[in-house]
């Protein structure tokens, strides 16, 4: 039973040490948020299914970089799908810059400064599939549609939890979208 506790509450354990990407709540739509991300570092992998490029990631955050160095792990784990291509990004910690961030000796991975920008973003839990990503994304587009903000960009899945956690599971849709904060700057 003490075996079976430390496995159960493992994933918890290791998710409360786990730099989460940032990001500030703008406003709130009833069952979804808009959202300001600022600029962050990412590691890119873009194949045709059903490769997803977790193992290529994985390997790059391991040391298989130009600096041999341990990246920690962050989340969530973005993905992209569309035109017949699967993208997955693992945001790094936010001590890296564009100046200070090894390269990964992977050619098939891009690293890059994501620039941030407004998204709309709604939760949903358990794993994700391809039914709930589909109703979710429905779900946003016809609340920013109602709101009248419009998408600037493609959906997103954000993982937030490793596949061993079985409870407790956080996955979003976030949206681009053309946004103006009602705040006088």
């Amino acid at each position: 039973m003490r075996h079976f506790m430390f496995f159960l509450l493992l994933p918890v354990f290791v998710m409360a040490q786990t730099e989460v990407q940032s990001y500030n709540v703008i406003q709130n739509l009833s069952e979804a948020e808009i959202r300001f991300y600022p600029p962050v570092m990412m590691a890119k992998h873009t194949a045709t299914p059903p490769e997803s490029g977790f193992g290529k990631l994985f390997r790059y955050i391991s040391g298989n970089n130009t600096k041999n160095i341990k990246i920690a792990m962050t989340t969530p784990v973005h993905m992209e799908k569309r035109s017949g291509e699967n993208t997955m990004a693992f945001v790094l910690p936010k001590k890296f810059t564009d100046e200070n961030t090894p390269q990964p000796n992977d050619a098939s991975l891009n690293v890059y400064e994501d620039k941030g920008g407004y998204y709309a973003a709604i939760k949903y839990s358990g794993y994700t599939n391809a039914s709930k990503e589909k109703e979710n994304t429905r779900i946003l587009l016809e609340l920013l549609g109602k709101k009248e903000i419009l998408p600037t960009g493609s959906p997103k899945v954000l993982v937030y939890n490793s596949p061993y956690q079985f409870i407790n599971r956080r996955n979003e849709i976030v949206i681009p979208v053309q946004f103006k904060s009602q705040k006088n700057d």
